[in-house]
């Protein structure tokens, strides 16, 4: 596997916060960095080909702008760019299918900035089996934040009902990359029947509580064992998972969320949970493809 780290540029503010965050996240891991843009360029019958130069002009002054701006800030990372000419998703699945991470720009509320617009960011995501990380441009993402990242939290939702390893060795391995604390989140529901006039009693809500407690705890325990030094703080709070998610990482430093890998082109690639944290989240949102 090729351990760079992939940024998507396209002139914005967010794909620009991507790929300072990027920059921090390839110094952390002691890996180049590889900035791409992608962009069917097909004109139609008429547009004089003058238009086409400078629009690759443009692409390429984009490119060395945000390369130099990135070696003066960072003079001893390795930085590569690239440029495609060809359908946005299938270019960047192309270039990260072997790479380390995918990080984008995003405006959150259901857009992804430029070429990432709407149904083709969404595509990227579901095309990409590598993780993928959603940078906002917020004051941790810009340019003149300090140090390589924050010290805030990582945060990570939990099925405990399904396997996670996946989602759960990059929330460790960020964690621990950060020395930071890790949040590990498993959310549920009251039964039905709590809210319909026949309330639960307390010690019904406590057993439930514990239940899960152990689960998430039995679930953890390798990864604790893994990563002794991670400060790990394990919840199982009752609520909606992503209201839960967005209230516990609205300070954090990264949220990681999951996504089952589906073969067929049928049916939902991300689920409603991690569709509404990348909608809503103003932390960078990672989004690890799992089994």
């Amino acid at each position: 596997m090729d351990p760079r780290i992939v940024v998507g540029l396209d002139g914005s503010a967010e794909s620009a916060a991507a790929a300072h965050w990027a920059a921090r996240e390839a110094l952390l891991r002691s890996v180049p960095l590889h900035l791409v843009h992608a962009e069917e360029r097909s004109s139609p019958p008429g547009i004089p080909a003058a238009r086409s130069d400078v629009a690759r002009e443009w692409v390429k002054a984009l490119l060395r702008d945000a390369s130099d701006e990135l070696r003066e800030k960072h003079p001893q990372l390795d930085i590569s760019t690239q440029s495609f000419d060809g359908r946005p998703a299938d270019s960047l699945a192309g270039v990260t299918a072997t790479a380390g991470m995918l990080v984008l720009g995003s405006r959150g509320l259901g857009t992804l900035t430029g070429f990432f617009l709407g149904s083709v960011g969404m595509a990227v995501i579901h095309a990409v089996e590598r993780p993928v990380v959603l940078v906002r441009a917020t004051e941790d993402a810009i340019p003149h934040a300090r140090g390589l990242h924050s010290d805030r939290d990582v945060v990570v939702g939990i099925d405990i009902s399904r396997p996670c390893d996946a989602l759960l060795a990059f929330a460790f391995d960020e964690a621990s990359r950060r020395a930071c604390r890790l949040r590990a989140l498993h959310s549920w529901m009251l039964p039905p029947l709590a809210g319909s006039g026949f309330a639960y009693s307390p010690e019904v809500n406590a057993q439930i509580a514990q239940s899960m407690n152990t689960g998430l705890d039995d679930m953890l325990k390798p990864w604790r064992d893994m990563y002794p030094a991670v400060t790990l703080d394990a919840q199982v709070p009752i609520g909606h998972a992503s209201e839960q998610l967005l209230d516990t990482g609205s300070e954090a430093g990264l949220i990681v969320v999951g996504r089952r890998i589906r073969r067929s082109p049928i049916g939902a690639h991300v689920g409603p949970i991690t569709h509404a944290v990348l909608h809503h989240s103003t932390a960078p949102v990672a989004v690890i493809a799992h089994e």
